[in-house]
């Protein structure tokens, strides 16, 4: 799975989250599996649907950007020309920050911060446990605001 991931992403980021994908993918076919045989057919077939699943993803997180939830502020009536172009710059700046993530973090931090999602929706969304969950979210926060700091020094 991560050599597929690899070939198809050309990074190792985005090869373990295939290879993770997959894996949690299989879990759910764990039952039906003949323990004598071998799967990596299967597998490769897995990661494959796991690259797709990836790339959708991505190309609709591009499709509706953050841009497309939130109104930026300053752009209310009455905002001077200054004001709209700084948010504009900001949103810009937020939501490539956001665009940097891997897209597991991405996936979750656009549920929690950007669609407002509980802990319980995302967990039953995702599959993966609250506290697994917060800790993902603390990362991906921490990554954004570091580099939207490192932005706003430059």
């Amino acid at each position: 799975m991560l050599s597929v991931g690899r070939s198809f992403f050309g990074n190792e980021q985005d090869a373990e989250d295939v290879a993770q994908d997959g894996m949690l993918a299989m879990l759910k076919y764990l039952e039906r599996m003949d323990a004598g045989k071998n799967h990596n057919a299967f597998a490769v077939r897995i990661a494959k649907h796991c690259c797709i699943d990836i790339m959708r993803k991505r190309k609709h997180a591009t499709i509706v950007s953050f841009d497309a939830v939130h109104t930026p502020p300053g752009t209310d009536v009455g905002s001077s020309p200054h004001e709209e172009l700084v948010a504009k710059e900001t949103l810009k700046a937020v939501t490539e920050t956001i665009g940097h993530l891997k897209p597991s973090e991405r996936r979750l931090f656009e549920l929690r911060q950007i669609e407002g999602s509980s802990l319980d929706d995302i967990s039953e969304q995702t599959g993966i446990a609250k506290p697994s969950i917060k800790s993902m979210l603390s990362a991906a926060r921490k990554k954004v605001f570091n580099e939207l700091k490192e932005r706003i020094k430059s």
